[in-house]
């Protein structure tokens, strides 16, 4: 008999991934990468001075999309089951949606263009609304 998985959290999890991929990308293109990326142009120009907390930020962020991947796997069935798993599962999807629906108020005016506010914006209310629904599957 074939195992179940939860193929809604699967995706959430490729999606964490991508965008994990798309912050590690920034960081090997350097300053341009995240002027590309739309990153605020104080953040751009400490990465063009060789500042380092332009990198560590940015890997910091895709380490915790990584887990947060390896957390949706594992509510998907794919791999064994993580420490808190469900209370994971559901704050990842409020700050997806929390970041989605609400971070365009508190990016105006950062320096991000508005272009990067307002994919960024789209994008994590669509992550966080997979993320939902695949935590409604499983009962979360």
């Amino acid at each position: 008999m074939a195992a179940e998985y939860n193929w809604v959290l699967v995706l959430g999890a490729v999606l964490s991934l991508m965008a994990a991929t798309l912050h590690v990308v920034a960081i090997i293109m350097g300053p341009s990468g995240y002027r590309l990326f739309g990153a605020g142009e104080r953040f751009v120009r400490a990465a063009e001075k060789g500042k380092i907390h332009p990198p560590l930020i940015t890997l910091g962020i895709a380490l915790v999309l990584v887990s947060w991947a390896a957390y949706a796997l594992s509510g998907a069935g794919i791999i064994r089951p993580l420490p808190l798993l469900r209370p994971t599962l559901v704050g990842v999807t409020l700050v997806y949606l929390v970041r989605g629906l609400i971070g365009p108020f508190f990016l105006a005016g950062t320096g991000r263009t508005i272009q990067f506010i307002a994919v960024s914006s789209a994008v994590c209310t669509l992550f966080g609304l997979v993320h939902l629904v695949g935590v409604i599957q499983i009962g979360a």
